[in-house]
């Protein structure tokens, strides 16, 4: 795909392994707005659109509410604008913290997954 032209939504679905229905709802949200729409009223969405959605995406296993991605992204859009702007660094850090204890719990429950199926095998 040329980096430069929009992609659709039904593109950006396949890209990032989201439904067009997550995607819509996330516009209507306000979490991911496109870009831009065609004369048709299509959706578009730019590269740069197609990375705010990974790091939503990313969110997600860590077990992330629509609210708190909205929050965090806030942050992150706060930063591109003022990035030494203080009070959203000491925000966005105590965000990486929190992230931080959110996947080592979710290690911890894969730690005792595997124990299961381990004690599942040896039987």
């Amino acid at each position: 795909m040329d980096q430069a032209r929009p992609m659709q939504i039904g593109e950006l679905a396949e890209r990032t392994g989201l439904s067009i229905r997550t995607l819509r709802h996330y516009d209507e949200i306000g979490l991911l707005r496109p870009s831009a729409r065609s004369e048709g009223g299509f959706r578009l969405y730019t590269p740069d659109d197609e990375s705010r959605l990974l790091l939503i995406r990313r969110m997600k296993p860590l077990g992330y509410s629509l609210e708190q991605m909205g929050e965090l992204l806030a942050v992150v859009d706060g930063l591109a604008d003022a990035p030494g702007d203080a009070a959203l660094r000491a925000r966005l850090d105590g965000i990486r913290a929190e992230a931080a204890e959110r996947r080592d719990a979710l290690r911890r429950q894969l730690d005792a997954a595997d124990e299961f199926l381990a004690q599942l095998a040896a039987r």
